[in-house]
């Protein structure tokens, strides 16, 4: 430190005598010949803005000529204006998240030819979340893709007609086959309608790439009513579970979607009115699946709102337990298979199938107050966002049958919404379904039972009635070879 000093001769060395110290303890520490290179540290931060920086970018073309066409009417929703009302009451996600997703949304709408969009919600997983939206295509575009599904349908139901044909060929002489006949299936409805009337995309984060979810069928509608699995965040995980589920995750994410949109979409009294020209042959069949805005709508204050139940009608249609909207009878046939089976039931003997009672679910636009209850608990609960300046409330809902599933109304403005773990309420513990009893392998009978060991006693008695049997027949021989003989000499 003194050689630095004379060699420098600073004028205020006194005062920058600690500097100096500094200085050269840091000099011994410090190589002079470094050949290694500095670590570039990434901090997460930056990891996440690098992926959401597609959202941020505007596409080729674009321009502030597009900025009038975006002003005007378009399907992207206003997620920021939902998040305000749903953060009156504490409910939501930061803004920071809400705007990306709001640009995800945007993204998919330019992607995707899309007629209505909205931000359904969000289900955790145990690894990565879903972000769901849920949309409505044009109808031309839904119409190719039932086209598409049915032609795939057709082509497989043919190959496996020629291979039961050849293995007829081939096998003659087999064992006998089991007789038991599976339950018929029940078709999915159509898309657009019941259960499938909308369409979800799903991405684990904004950013990620949007991933169509399947059509959901009654068979895993009635499945997912039996078990309850976390999500793991990955659309190719198996669901491991009893009964076995006809799918992977992403089969029952959809069913799930399905059974929380149909017990918590909800709407302000009188928003929406059905139409005036409907059939009257559509409600006898399975009720009206349609509806419109009403323009003459008054809405209720929020006190109103919040006092009762009745004020909400559900939006969505029920489920039925066959796992439809609408009730198919499985053993009605088309005209082309009972022209096929004509000649069957005239050589065989008529079996009438058992009769199928018809499920009838609650109309559409039913109030919410004519939902069940869980044991003492209400199934839903109403309050006003703050009870401190009542004249600016928002009126608030919460499901108490599907935790996380809540729905506002303020004025003509009104939205739902679901954040949490995708699981129903149940009071007590999940009880998984016990497996049925093992079947028997055969019938028993007398031909295939086995007979028990004789006892000594049995035995004994055996061999001396068998000897005296035999003694018996010698005796006779003997007497038939007498009468011989003596005939002979006559």
């Amino acid at each position: 430190m003194l050689t630095k000093i004379l060699d420098e001769q600073p004028t205020n060395a006194v005062d920058i005598i600690e500097n100096i110290s500094k200085d050269v303890k840091w000099a011994h520490f410090q190589k002079k010949m470094d050949t290694l290179r500095d670590e570039h540290e990434i901090l997460p931060t930056f990891e996440a803005a690098e992926k959401r920086k597609a959202l941020f970018l505007k596409e080729n073309g674009e321009g502030d000529e597009e900025l009038e066409e975006e002003i005007g009417e378009t399907p992207l929703p206003n997620v920021m204006e939902t998040a305000f009302y749903f953060e009156q009451a504490g409910i939501g996600l930061s803004k920071d998240e809400s705007y990306h997703i709001f640009l995800a949304l945007k993204k998919l709408i330019s992607v995707q030819p899309i007629q209505t969009c909205r931000f359904w919600g969000k289900i955790l997983g145990l690894e990565m979340n879903y972000i769901i939206a849920e949309v409505q295509y044009h109808e031309g575009e839904e119409e190719e893709e039932t086209e598409e599904e049915a032609v795939t349908e057709e082509g497989g139901k043919w190959v496996g007609e020629v291979e039961d044909e050849e293995e007829e060929k081939e096998k003659e002489d087999e064992p006998p086959k089991s007789t038991y006949k599976p339950p018929p299936v029940i078709p999915k409805e159509e898309n657009g309608t019941g259960a499938n009337k909308y369409v979800y995309f799903v991405c684990n984060e904004p950013g990620k790439p949007w991933v169509k979810l399947p059509p959901v069928t009654p068979a895993q509608i009635v499945c997912a009513r039996k078990i309850k699995k976390f999500f793991t965040g990955r659309l190719d995980a198996p669901v491991v579970s009893f009964p076995p589920f006809p799918g992977n995750e992403a089969n029952y994410l959809r069913a799930q979607i399905a059974r929380i949109s149909a017990g918590t979409q909800i709407s302000p009294i009188g928003f929406y009115q059905f139409a005036e020209e409907e059939d009257e042959e559509e409600e006898v069949e399975g009720g009206r699946d349609t509806y419109e805005e009403n323009p003459d709508f008054q809405p209720l204050s929020v006190a109103e709102m919040v006092d009762s139940l009745s004020a909400w009608v559900h939006n969505v249609q029920s489920i039925l337990k066959q796992g439809r909207c609408v009730w198919l009878n499985p053993l009605q046939k088309t005209e082309e298979e009972e022209e096929n089976e004509e000649e069957e039931k005239a050589e065989e003997p008529d079996e009438l199938p058992q009769e199928l009672q018809q499920e009838i679910g609650p109309p559409l636009l039913t109030p919410l107050s004519e939902d069940e209850g869980i044991q003492n608990i209400p199934a839903w609960t109403a309050q006003p966002s703050t009870n401190l300046i009542p004249q600016y409330a928002v009126a608030v809902l919460q499901s108490n049958r599907w935790p996380g599933a809540y729905a506002f109304a303020s004025g003509k403005k009104f939205d739902n919404i679901y954040f949490g773990w995708g699981h129903k309420y149940s009071p007590e513990n999940h009880a998984p379904a016990l497996p049925p009893p093992v079947q028997a392998e055969y019938p028993s009978g007398p031909e295939i039972t086995e007979t028990r060991d004789p006892t000594v006693e049995e035995e004994l008695a055996f061999k001396a009635a068998r000897e005296e049997a035999l003694a018996t027949a010698e005796e006779e021989d003997d007497e038939e070879g007498t009468e011989e003989d003596e005939e002979e000499d006559d």
